[in-house]
């Protein structure tokens, strides 16, 4: 009988560190942060450093990029002057600078590609040309890749110079300027009726145009 207590009291001393670890941690922990020194940290922000190592605690943390808080110097700047990337799909040196130059800086952009005359199209409707790289800056248009330009108007704008995006951030995938849609299903055949339909006179049909 001494044996057995001693036991378990022996197996309840080994598993006190890992209980007491699962009790203290807040019901509202999002992130683990194990440190550079190894000192491992539970919060409900995500971390700005890059360093050591984070890992999401829960669907909740690893959703959508969406759901990552930005820090408010970022969000504040975002809110007011929210940049978008446009470039193509094919070997494109200053577009891949430009998106490099993005990314260096930690600016939050979502990337808009040209792969159809449709794509181009709205891209010269918004900014007056089909150049690329073209950056939008709030409803400023830059067009071509010049890395003094982009960087004097985003210091203009209020973006930091070095990046504050959290260390879990992970900018959204690329989609095409005009938004895809799936090609409809094939109609059936529709018995031709006995009545025909009026026809309209020329006159009072509606032309179609283009709005801005």
């Amino acid at each position: 009988m001494k044996s057995t207590r001693f036991s378990a009291l022996a197996l309840l001393l080994r598993c006190a560190p890992v209980v007491a670890m699962v009790a203290c941690l807040p019901s509202h922990a999002q992130y683990k942060v194990v440190g550079p020194d190894g000192k491992v940290t539970y919060t409900d922000r995500a971390p700005a450093g890059n360093d050591g190592k984070v890992t999401s605690l829960g669907a909740r943390a690893a959703g959508p990029v969406l759901e990552v808080v930005l820090p408010i110097e970022l969000r504040q700047v975002v809110a007011r002057y929210p940049v978008t990337l446009y470039v193509t799909s094919g070997a494109c040196e200053p577009c891949n600078g430009a998106r490099q130059l993005l990314r260096n800086r930690g600016i939050p952009f979502s990337e808009k590609l040209i792969l159809s005359a449709e794509d181009s199209e709205a891209l010269e409707r918004l900014s007056g040309g089909r150049d690329v790289p073209t950056l939008t800056l709030g409803a400023q248009n830059l067009k071509g890749l010049a890395s003094d330009v982009w960087n004097a108007y985003l210091d203009s704008a209020g973006y930091p110079r070095e990046s504050r995006l959290p260390a879990n951030y992970q900018y959204p995938a690329a989609t095409p300027v005009v938004e895809r849609k799936e090609a409809a299903a094939p109609r059936a055949a529709v018995p031709r009726a006995e009545a025909s339909v009026p026809a309209v006179p020329a006159e009072q049909l509606v032309q179609p145009g283009i709005r801005f």
